[in-house]
């Protein structure tokens, strides 16, 4: 009789369980969840909320996505309680946490790193890319496809944006390059006088979008440009392609690209018979104490190197000055790039829109992924470091900004000679 009663009672404990359930227990998802195509990212009570960044955090470009990883990570000590305390913040009784991935400022590396975010169902939103290479059509497409929403600091290639090429979840607080590529075109031929010109790209979104913005607009200024070359990521004799553009003789030879090989043609045009007189301009790719080194600050003495006016920016100036930077450098040390405070915007973004969609029942927390996409591009009048963000359809932020010219002196950047403040599509 025994064996025989068994079964019948655990059959009765499961109904009587499933009709507490019913009754009073675990609460059902929320309907969004249901109709959210990509569903909603689920954190039970006391679990953290799960934030990633996607960054070149090592190899010769490291400095440029430390400085952004810094700027996220001060804004998850500081969102919610408005201290530096070494404490993350906390979301409807939820601390938030980092994972971060390495974009190794590369397609290669943005589709690892990206995979690797995507495949954690606990993820709620990245920031990202530091490169426009590990973005374009690699890390903005898997982490889209997933529906996790992707906020750059520092992308600034104008493809990302582009509506034919633009993914639907990615969006950036960082300037789009055609408002930098004018910006180096006026400097040259109106502020240095200049009427003919070079340029080298790598092949990368971001290079060679912002040369052909350079070149496009220094030629419906009257100049001319005289060669536009491209070299390889990972190259290292440059000599050839410098030999080339010393021909058509250039006075201004702009080749926006990054560390390494920026390092590497700084030191081997110094060297090129023909360039003596010509003057070097890179942009915010090189805009780092490690591309002065890569170079040598000899070779470096007198390049120009454009990039975001962290003098001149248009949110609050009083905060990023008094209690920003010194936060920053008791932390890490000197700032060691320019898209620290647009990280911090970025993240700041993030989790407010997280706490505009989130859903809390009874301490479980269900974040609807295709609401919080939609609150980011609902982002008007955000107040931030970097100014007033209002985000467009596709995914741009930043609708103006200030872009300063400095140069190298004695083996370090200048403050800005010029400042030029230009608006997207203006």
């Amino acid at each position: 009789m025994t064996k025989l009663r068994t079964p019948r009672l655990l059959v009765l404990i499961g109904l009587m369980a499933l009709i507490a359930a019913a009754c009073g227990g675990t609460a059902a998802a929320p309907d969004v969840c249901e109709s959210d195509a990509f569903g909603c990212v689920v954190i039970a009570d006391g679990e953290p909320i799960s934030i990633g960044s996607l960054l070149v955090t090592t190899g010769p470009n490291s400095s440029l996505g430390l400085d952004s990883q810094y700027g996220v990570e001060l804004s998850l000590d500081y969102y919610g309680d408005q201290a530096f305390d070494g404490v993350n913040t906390v979301i409807l009784g939820h601390t938030v946490e980092l994972s971060p991935e390495d974009d190794g400022c590369s397609a290669e590396g943005g589709t690892a790193g990206a995979n690797r975010l995507a495949a954690d169902a606990q993820i709620v939103a990245v920031v990202g890319t530091s490169c426009s290479s590990a973005a374009l059509d690699v890390a903005d497409q898997i982490l889209s496809d997933k529906g996790i929403s992707i906020v750059s600091p520092s992308n600034t290639g104008p493809a990302l944006t582009d509506p034919a090429k633009h993914k639907p979840f990615y969006l950036r607080t960082a300037h789009n390059d055609s408002i930098q590529g004018a910006a180096v075109a006026n400097f040259a031929f109106n502020e240095l006088g200049v009427t003919t010109a070079a340029t080298i790209h790598d092949g990368s979104p971001y290079a060679e979008g912002l040369q052909a913005v350079f070149a496009e607009v220094f030629v419906s200024l009257g100049g001319t440009i005289t060669t536009q070359e491209a070299v390889q990521v990972g190259q290292t004799d440059f000599n050839p392609v410098l030999t080339a553009i010393a021909a058509g003789e250039p006075e201004f030879l702009y080749y926006p690209i990054f560390v390494a090989e920026g390092g590497l043609i700084t030191q081997q045009a110094r060297q090129t018979p023909g360039l003596e007189a010509t003057l070097f301009a890179g942009s915010d790719g090189m805009f780092t104490p490690d591309w002065i080194d890569a170079a040598g600050a000899d070779n470096a003495e007198g390049v120009y190197i454009s990039g975001p006016d962290l003098s001149a920016l248009s949110g609050d100036m009083a905060f990023y000055t008094e209690t920003f930077i010194p936060a920053y450098t008791e932390t890490y040390g000197a700032p060691l790039s320019v898209f620290h405070a647009h990280a911090w915007d970025a993240t700041n973004m993030i989790l407010a829109a997280i706490e505009e969609v989130a859903i809390d029942q009874d301490g479980t927390l269900y974040i609807p992924r295709t609401a919080l996409k939609d609150a980011l591009f609902a982002t008007s009048g955000f107040g931030g470091i970097t100014g007033t963000l209002t985000c467009n359809e596709n995914g741009d932020c930043q609708q103006s900004a200030t872009i300063a010219v400095v140069t190298v002196e004695g083996g370090a950047f200048t403050d800005t000679i010029y400042s030029e403040l230009g608006t997207l599509g203006g």
